[in-house]
This record gives structure tokens, sequence and C-alpha cells, in this order.
């Protein structure tokens, strides 16, 4: 089955997100930010990855111009459910860097699964 990068700062979102995707079938590889993301990234070349946007360290949205950088093929789908009002905005900015999909939190469990599942082309 197809390895995903999820990338989060909240431990326990990150530990039931990873949770529920394990569940699914899926290799979980995690990063409590997007510097450890961007490490990860270059040791285990996911299929996929998921990124938080508010996080220390490294947000998301620096995250995604990294990576894009490596000009990587990599579907991104980029979640937040931080930063007040300004959440929504954030996802807009990480969707014009490179993000494929936009998730606020809570997530929308069922079209979450059903997205990744077609990022991956299955």
């Amino acid at each position: 089955m197809s390895t995903l990068l999820l990338i989060d700062d909240d431990d326990n979102f990150r530990s039931m997100l990873g949770e529920l995707l394990t569940r699914k079938g899926y290799t979980v590889i995690e990063a409590q930010d997007g510097m450890d993301g961007l490490h990860k990234f270059r040791e285990h070349s996911p299929d996929l990855i998921i990124t938080d946007i508010v996080m220390p360290e490294q947000d998301g949205t620096g995250l995604i111009l990294e990576l894009k950088k490596l000009q990587t093929t990599t579907p991104i789908i980029a979640i937040s459910g931080g930063g007040g009002n300004k959440g929504a905005d954030y996802l807009q900015i990480a969707q014009v860097f490179g993000a494929k999909h936009i998730f606020e939190k809570p997530l929308d469990t069922q079209h979450f699964l059903q997205t990744i599942s077609e990022l991956l082309g299955h």
C-alpha cells in the first residue's frame, strides 16, 4: 500500500489521524513540524504528503515551497484549524503554493479518505 507523510504539531491529532490512516491500510510516517517533515520526506520518499499549515519551526506553506524547490510531484494535502478566522486564508495560500487539496479541521473523514484515494490513483 502507499506511504503517507503526516505532518502536524498537535500530537493528539496527528496520532489519531495516523491511526485512522494505518487502519485503512496506509503506511504512515509522522513528523511534528515542517523541518521534521522535510527531513522525513527526503528519507522516505512518500507517495503523498498531508501537512498542517500553522506550526512552529517551519509552517506548512514554507514546507510546500521547499518541496516545490525540490521539484517533487508528490501530491500535497494541506489541513488547518488554527489561526482563528485566518485558517481558511492560510489554506488558500497553501493551494496557490501547490497543495492539491485543502481541508479545514475538524476533517470530514469520508471526503478526506476519498481524496487521498483519488490522489493516489486508487
